[in-house]
């Protein structure tokens, strides 16, 4: 029986076995990484000890959010991938299938923060095609590919993390859904909460990039000197990124739910929509294994930069599954297959404007 196409969303495991997975163009013995489950780069071996990573995302861009938050969410979210690789962002490439819509005055600012931040970042803009389309609307507006060129032995993608290794993560859970939440929906916060807490919940927004995570982390080394593997926690949050590296590395984990980060705004914002800040999506939140003699030295480096992180857990032989503790109880760790997030945002939208 063929496997049915899901309804919104990424397609499943199943889809990308059955009909990606066997149909990946020509076989080149210079691909070091190709497309695979829960790693989100491709790694290339150029010669004389050099590799290139890419990997290729929607241009994501929200005009409610306001233009300043569009273009800086629509880069951080692109370059938070590559950056999973342990190298810098150095190169991007844009498509814009812009809708009709769009006036010169919302694209010269939507362009100008999208360069601003790109310079920040350090990625040049190389090539690309911009142009207004009928058909075309928002949030997904076209597609960039972002490069970096390293050293062969520097790089590490989601499918290196050995037995042994600290499991850690950045910021902690639900950053992306609670700051979508609280810059969608500041009205229905500000209700419950107070306006002080909605202008503080609004501030996770900010937070939704691990370029400053990742790149702080690999500082103390990488493979058997530090860092193993990244991901970070995009569709199904915490529990499916962990469960996408577990998977990607062919290695069991075991995790204390109890370790992980859950910001008070997080929290709250996540009850008034009645999400599950575990399972919903997380973009800003990095997972990260390390060989356990440099973990302490990683946690020390991100609170340098004023990152909040934890150690949660330990990577185990495969044969042990996965698993988490709560509260001293044991549970299986299974991916979470729908993300909560999306639901829960469309129920509070077609509330909104009721």
């Amino acid at each position: 029986m063929k496997t049915e196409m899901p309804t919104i969303g990424k397609i499943s495991v199943e889809i990308f076995d059955e009909i990606i997975l066997p149909q990946l163009g020509k076989n080149r013995p210079e691909i070091l990484a190709g497309p695979q489950h829960g790693v989100d780069v491709g790694v290339i071996d150029i010669g004389n000890g050099q590799v290139m990573v890419t990997t290729t995302d929607p241009i994501f861009v929200v005009p409610p959010y306001g233009w300043e938050r569009s273009g800086w969410f629509a880069v951080h979210i692109l370059a938070s991938d590559a950056v999973t690789s342990g190298l810098p962002p150095q190169y991007i490439t844009m498509d814009l299938n812009l809708p009709l819509a769009i006036t010169r005055e919302q694209f010269e600012i939507l362009w100008g923060v999208m360069h601003r931040e790109c310079e920040r970042l350090g990625m040049a803009i190389i090539s690309g095609h911009t142009g207004r389309y009928e058909g075309c609307d928002y949030p997904m507006i076209g597609g960039a590919t972002v490069i970096c060129v390293g050293p062969r032995d520097q790089y590490v993608t989601p499918a290196m993390a050995q037995v042994n290794d600290a499991v850690l993560i950045t910021k902690g859970a639900a950053i992306e859904a609670s700051g979508l939440f609280a810059v969608t929906f500041p009205g229905k916060v500000a209700e419950r909460y107070g306006e002080k807490f909605a202008a503080e919940a609004e501030q996770i927004f900010w937070q939704m990039s691990v370029v400053e995570d990742a790149l702080t982390a690999v500082t103390v080394g990488v493979r058997e000197n530090g860092i193993t593997a990244m991901h970070d926690a995009t569709e199904c949050g915490i529990w499916g990124g962990l469960f996408e590296i577990a998977q990607a590395s062919e290695v069991g984990m075991v995790v204390d739910k109890d370790k992980i980060i859950v910001q008070e705004p997080v929290r709250k914002v996540c009850d008034l929509f009645g999400i599950d800040p575990y399972t919903s999506i997380s973009e800003g939140t990095l997972i990260a294994t390390c060989r356990p003699h440099k973990a302490r030295e990683v946690l020390s480096r991100l609170q340098d930069k004023a990152i909040p992180a934890s150690i949660v857990g330990e990577i185990t032989e495969a044969n042990q599954g996965l698993h988490y503790f709560e509260g001293g109880r044991k549970h299986e760790l299974i991916h979470p297959r729908v993300d909560p997030f999306w639901a829960a945002f469309g129920k509070a939208a077609s509330d909104k404007t009721q």
